[in-house]
């Protein structure tokens, strides 16, 4: 077998590569004890990047139209500041931002049910963070969400 195969392409990755030489990695979130599709299953990657976008355009709009004086520059610093507010309370009570709403998700506890505070605390502070929300392991699950334990799932 040609080593470049199983390496795979670097449009395809190495999951598509191991995918065609036989290896079996089950669904997503199946190793989290979720269902492959439907209520409960795993977020797919493009409603959750809708989600943040709809949160973002929310929390620009807010700093734009109240706080930042008419300046785009301080608009996405105050921005930034209502995303963190909006993410720890709405996630901390609800279990959603409104974004996410909107888009059938939900973000709960590895094992199911709500997450505690602080670990609603620590997820919204990666996430402004920006870095760990772009780092995913197999299951599609950013390294916030890994770090505090919680899974984007739909409703």
């Amino acid at each position: 077998m040609d080593n470049r195969q199983a390496i795979g392409s670097w449009l395809s990755g190495p999951r598509a590569a191991a995918e065609e030489m036989g290896v079996d990695f089950g669904h997503r979130g199946e190793r989290l004890g979720l269902p492959a599709d439907g209520p409960g299953a795993i977020a797919p990657l493009g409603r959750r990047l809708g989600a943040v976008f709809i949160d973002w355009a929310l929390c620009m709009l807010i700093a734009y139209a109240f706080l930042a004086d008419g300046k785009p520059q301080q608009a996405g610093n105050w921005a930034l500041l209502i995303f963190f507010v909006l993410s720890v309370v709405t996630v901390g009570t609800v279990g959603c931002t409104p974004g996410k709403r909107l888009l059938g998700l939900r973000v709960v506890a590895e094992g199911g049910g709500r997450l505690s505070l602080p670990r609603v605390l620590f997820r919204s502070v990666l996430l402004v963070v920006v870095i760990p929300a772009v780092i995913w392991d197999r299951d599609t699950r950013g390294l916030h969400d890994r770090l505090a334990r919680a899974v984007q799932v739909r409703i």
